[in-house]
């Protein structure tokens, strides 16, 4: 019998760093997109909670490939010095459904959620935009500077976090993906001056009040795949363009939406999905905001992870 460890492909985090740029994991999510893949029609994600967090599991077929994370969501590890999100991610043939690859999963969610924003925002926001505010300090927050300079050049990013010191050293680690924009340590208010807002932090309530956003800006939230949490004002995600990966997922997991419908802000029916984005079947808005709220979806990692073999 064959050796089925023996014959994978085993893909870690540097090797997914040579492989894959920022830029082209975002084109790939582009195309994918453009070409008529529906994200309502991914397969459904499990969610199981266990004593210290949760098991995500995260399959996806997608133009004849086939793959499946297994991730963890622990939220006492940033405390301990580890990663809250911790993956592995196995790639299958997609004809005999052996498996074929073991991809670090931590280092692709990494690159994969950010590409997912930026390929939305790209659509999405005017063309000149290029002050970014940056809600968090972790990983995630600064990988968004690297994916937002990927798709508009960054004049001014100024990242926001309860921690001082934390700040200033996510300010430090974004300055390599941004070399030529002025990248200091702000407060919430810095949202009025923004064009580019992104939320990546483990809030259980809004960061920043409605009144402080412009019209022209273009807002991503990706902090959290819970129902009761949101990074944002219901009274701005009622006023804002709001693009989700699909109904079904807002519906269920997407805080920042279901909150809005529960305040009366917003309906359902409102929201505009990526499908509807890039087939061009619903048009950006230019008279108000534009949000993009994600919680992650199979299809992406898929997409991310076979650039990488």
């Amino acid at each position: 019998m064959p050796d089925v460890i023996a014959d994978l492909t085993l893909i870690n985090a540097q090797t997914i760093a040579e492989r894959v740029t920022m830029a082209a994991a975002i084109a790939e999510l582009q195309r994918i997109l453009r070409t008529g893949f529906d994200p309502e029609e991914d397969l459904p994600r499990g969610i199981l909670d266990v004593p210290n967090g949760q098991l995500l599991l995260m399959p996806a077929a997608v133009d004849g490939s086939v793959g499946q994370k297994f991730a963890t969501v622990a939220p006492g590890n940033p405390a301990r010095g580890l990663e809250r999100i911790q993956a592995l991610y196995i790639l299958l043939d997609g004809t005999t459904l052996a498996p074929s690859a073991i991809l670090d999963g931590t280092a692709l969610t990494s690159l994969r959620t950010p590409a997912v924003s930026a390929a939305c925002v790209d659509l999405l926001a005017g063309q000149d935009a290029g002050d970014l505010v940056v809600f968090g300090t972790g990983p995630q927050a600064i990988r968004h500077v690297e994916a937002m300079q990927a798709i508009r050049p960054l004049r001014t990013v100024r990242l926001v976090g309860r921690d001082r010191a934390r700040a200033e050293r996510a300010a430090h680690d974004a300055r390599q993906y941004a070399p030529d924009a002025l990248i200091t340590v702000g407060s919430p208010d810095a949202v009025y001056d923004a064009d580019l807002i992104v939320c990546a932090t483990t809030a259980s309530d809004p960061l920043f009040a409605s009144g402080l956003v412009r019209d022209d800006a273009t807002i991503v939230a990706i902090g959290s795949h819970e129902p009761a949490k949101a990074e944002l004002d219901p009274a701005l995600v009622g006023r804002s363009q709001v693009v989700v990966e699909s109904r079904r997922v807002a519906a269920s997991e997407a805080g920042d939406v279901i909150r809005a419908i529960a305040a009366g802000t917003l309906r359902e029916g409102d929201v505009t999905t990526m499908h509807e984005l890039f087939t061009s079947a619903v048009s950006p808005a230019t008279d108000r905001p534009r949000i993009v709220k994600t919680c992650g979806m199979g299809w992406q990692d898929l997409a991310t992870a076979r650039l990488a073999v």
